[in-house]
């Protein structure tokens, strides 16, 4: 990797909203670590990106993980905590163990992740971390573990920024919506067609979308936003539509 460019990690990068940002990112001529768990797409994203891609296999849940993560770093510029799981349901059909791993990799991971990076950026003055929250951390039936990770996410990152910020790094969050992505591509096409009228653009996002949110918060002409939630969801945040 060209270690003269800006060097972003981005966790969950191997597909979905994680490849966009990677992608964008190229494009605004970064050089760029995938962290995933999977291998094989991620493999094949760095190849495909070429010479300012590499990919790293992490749970970010895992705190050992991490840490021999960030071992294998000398500099970092940006972090992007993409990485995200769900495993919904009305909350009396829940189980723990449903609950637990939402938490551990959504809102534990990112915190992880996040600890490791603040003091690499604090030590060097400078740097950028943007967790990738949900408008589903507003509420969402059937996501009592989900929104309540998203939620932490929102916190932390404004803790982060209260806590950072006089060491010239910003933190802040996205929080995408309905977004076009293999996890939507999976909906029966009822529930899509639902979800897209209760848009009020009545339409879905694109990964690329995110990314671009991403892209801004993370160049280096932007220097006095921190703290602060950025939502990417076609106005849903706003109401619902009706």
């Amino acid at each position: 990797m060209n270690m003269q460019k800006r060097i972003a990690l981005i966790t969950g990068a191997a597909k979905g909203i994680g490849e966009a940002i990677a992608r964008r990112l190229i494009q605004e001529a970064y050089a760029v670590i995938l962290v995933d768990v999977d291998g094989e797409n991620g493999e094949k994203l760095a190849r495909e990106l070429g010479e300012n891609a590499r990919y790293i296999t992490c749970d970010i849940s895992n705190e050992a993980a991490v840490s021999t993560l960030f071992a294998k770093i000398d500099h970092l510029d940006v972090l992007v905590n993409n990485a995200g799981i769900i495993r919904d349901n009305l909350i009396w059909k829940m189980s723990s163990e449903d609950f637990d791993r939402v938490i551990d990799i959504n809102l534990k991971g990112t915190w992880l992740m996040c600890r490791a990076a603040a003091a690499r950026m604090r030590d060097q003055k400078n740097g950028r971390i943007v967790n990738i929250a949900s408008r589903a951390w507003l509420g969402n039936p059937g996501q009592s573990n989900y929104a309540a990770s998203k939620a932490g996410v929102v916190s932390l990152t404004r803790v982060l920024a209260l806590e950072l910020g006089r060491y010239g790094v910003l933190v802040n969050a996205v929080a995408p919506g309905l977004i076009d992505t293999p996890l939507t591509q999976k909906l029966s096409p009822e529930v899509l067609e639902k979800l897209i009228q209760a848009q009020p653009t009545r339409t879905m996002g694109q990964p690329e979308d995110v990314a671009n949110a991403v892209a801004f918060l993370c160049d280096e002409k932007t220097q006095f936003i921190t703290g602060q939630t950025l939502y990417v969801d076609g106005g849903k945040s706003v109401g619902a539509g009706i």
